[in-house]
């Protein structure tokens, strides 16, 4: 789905939050949920501290925060992309993140990791480390839910991870979830 369970919002976008990163990578941005949330709360946030009460409303090209987000399925991308992003690098995540030059203070892998098999899932881990320069946020699901998309095989479940595996890969839980693994690695360099 190109969307995640909203149970996972508030502790995701309270860590994004008490981070304040100036640069984020939405990995898989589906329909821009949270590229847009993270752009209304930094950004309001930043507005606020640098402008004072009175600031007038940014225009895009006058953003402090760099958002930038890698989809797969261009039919995902939307009206609120051209918002809430900078930038939209379009394809598989496995061959876009090891060509970025960039390094941003935050990676948010949210709902992905499951699309991939456990040693595509390895790779993935190790590109998100490797474009990060502070912390890398990721959930994914708790149990192996099943899901096949034939219009869209980026979205089908290959692997399910444990907290054990997670934990070993260096990620420390952020939230309870009783769905999902909500888990961040801030030793990234």
């Amino acid at each position: 789905m190109p969307f995640s369970q909203s149970s996972q919002i508030s502790p995701i976008l309270s860590f994004v939050e008490k981070e304040q990163p100036l640069s984020v990578l939405d990995v898989g941005t589906g329909f821009g949920q949270y590229g847009f949330l993270a752009r209304t709360n930094l950004e309001h946030m930043n507005l606020f501290e640098v402008d004072g009460p009175n600031s007038r409303r940014r225009e895009k090209s006058e953003w402090k925060i760099v958002i930038d987000g890698i989809e797969a399925f261009p039919k995902y991308i939307t009206p609120v992309h051209d918002y809430a992003y900078d930038a939209i690098f379009k394809g598989d995540a496995l061959d876009v993140l090891p060509n970025m030059t960039r390094k941003y203070d935050m990676v948010l892998a949210i709902d992905i990791l499951e699309h991939f098999d456990k040693e595509q899932g390895l790779k993935f881990l190790s590109y998100l480390s490797q474009v990060s320069s502070r912390s890398v946020l990721i959930s994914t699901p708790k149990d192996f839910i099943e899901q096949e998309s034939e219009a869209n095989p980026f979205e089908n479940h290959r692997s399910f991870w444990t907290f054990e595996e997670l934990s070993s890969l260096g990620y420390t839980q952020l939230a309870e979830n009783d769905e999902s693994w909500i888990m961040y690695r801030s030793d990234c360099k």
